[in-house]
């Protein structure tokens, strides 16, 4: 639910492709100084959305608003308080750090000339090098300095850790993004490095074919989502287990010989004693799940995209 004090909101947006619906109906709102994670499979509409909340893209109907302020018609003023981290980072190929700083200080309201130079320093990237020359993960990280900089208010980033070694992307959501939070700015990431992203993110969103599918606070994800192991009695069918399944709200069942294997989304204790007692067994093993291991047993149905 968002509200007029909330930095980022996306109300109602539809994103259209000729005749193909890339995002549909889609709300949600980020507070200040959260960090939100919109995760999905490939094409299930994450990047269509970054283009219209920073005005990039005009919606098929509904809006995106930083501030309060339409990012469709006022651009220019919405991203003078925003840092932006696009999936494939924009910088003129013939500039080098050294001139993208300098140009940058000159046009970005704010400019902390000083954080950008430590933050090259930090991750190594050459000063004097064309940005075309840099690797890809050189350039993603000028990318990230430059948008850091600027001190921004609201900070989006559209799978920021793509091509970083593991330990730059351990020090990206550790240090960087929770930092920022805790500094009141507000921060929408979309991944798909989820165990980086697990101990940082307030809340998580989920889409699948162009839709908000779960909307949730991370520790509210995790405590609904859990495995369920256990033997079914030798006088119980398949047909049985399956149907005393069905009230834990399975997204994903494994039944091999007497076996049973699940990902349910209510694990209660009086749910899962009825399912034992259902199913003619004594135990059950129910265990946590990963941010990882929830999302593919929400989305791994090979049809995540539109």
């Amino acid at each position: 639910m968002s509200t007029t004090a909330d930095p980022l909101v996306i109300d109602h947006l539809t994103v259209r492709y000729g005749r193909v619906t890339a995002v549909d109906d889609l709300s949600f709102s980020v507070p200040r100084g959260e960090v939100y994670t919109l995760l999905g499979r490939n094409g299930a509409g994450k990047s269509s959305t970054i283009s219209c909340l920073v005005g990039q893209r005009k919606a098929a109907s509904g809006g995106c608003r930083i501030f309060g302020i339409d990012t469709w018609r006022g651009r220019r003023h919405v991203m003078a308080r925003v840092g932006l981290v696009p999936e494939t980072p924009d910088m003129p190929p013939g500039a080098s750090a050294r001139e993208l700083g300098r140009f940058l200080g000159r046009i970005r309201p704010v400019w902390n000339a000083e954080d950008y130079e430590k933050r090259l320093d930090r991750v190594g990237v050459p000063r004097r090098l064309p940005s075309g020359s840099l690797s890809k993960g050189q350039r993603r990280q000028l990318a990230l300095a430059a948008a850091l900089a600027a001190e921004p208010e609201v900070l989006i980033l559209d799978d920021p850790t793509l091509g970083l070694d593991a330990v730059v992307r351990r020090t990206l959501f550790e240090e960087l993004v929770g930092e920022l939070a805790d500094r009141g700015t507000t921060v929408l990431v979309t991944t798909h490095d989820l165990t980086g992203i697990e101990g940082i993110a307030d809340r998580v969103g989920i889409m699948q074919h162009g839709k908000l599918v779960y909307d949730e606070t991370m520790d509210g994800l995790k405590a609904r989502f859990r495995r369920l192991r256990c033997v079914r009695g030798a006088a119980t069918t398949t047909d049985e287990v399956e149907r005393a399944l069905a009230a834990l709200e399975p997204t994903e069942t494994r039944l091999v010989g007497a076996r049973v294997d699940a990902v349910i989304g209510r694990a209660d204790h009086a749910a899962v004693a009825r399912f034992k007692e259902t199913v003619g067994i004594t135990e059950v093993e129910v265990e946590p799940l990963s941010l990882e291991e929830i999302f593919v047993a929400l989305c791994g149905d090979g049809q995540g995209g539109a």
